[in-house]
């Protein structure tokens, strides 16, 4: 495995869609690049001003939506990662049954 370093994220990309919603299979040039993955490694955070770090917003496991171009891309024994920066990630895609556990619990 890669362990990043500072504030960088290995996300394991989802899938390129390989049909459209009509059911036209789409040729490699036309796919959508992915903009979503699961975080497979995190660092240790951003090193802030004062010499502290500030722990990273998401957890291994997470699935994140990401910048469309953001990060570098990678093989690592035939599988497909992307490294990115803390800030180039967009969003945390919440599981629902977990949202509504959270929020029963912040009651």
């Amino acid at each position: 495995m890669i362990r990043p370093l500072g504030e960088k994220v290995v996300v394991k990309p989802g899938e390129e869609e390989e049909t459209t919603a009509g059911g036209i299979v789409l040729p490699d040039t036309a796919k959508k690049k992915p903009q979503e993955g699961e975080v497979v490694a995190v660092g240790l955070g951003r090193l802030l001003d004062n010499g502290e770090r500030r722990p990273p917003e998401v957890n291994i496991g997470d699935t994140i939506v990401y910048s469309k171009y953001g990060g570098t891309e990678i093989t690592l024994s035939g599988v497909d990662y992307v490294i990115l920066d803390e800030d180039s990630i967009l969003a945390i895609k919440e599981d629902k049954k977990k949202s509504r556990r959270a929020r029963r619990g912040a009651h």
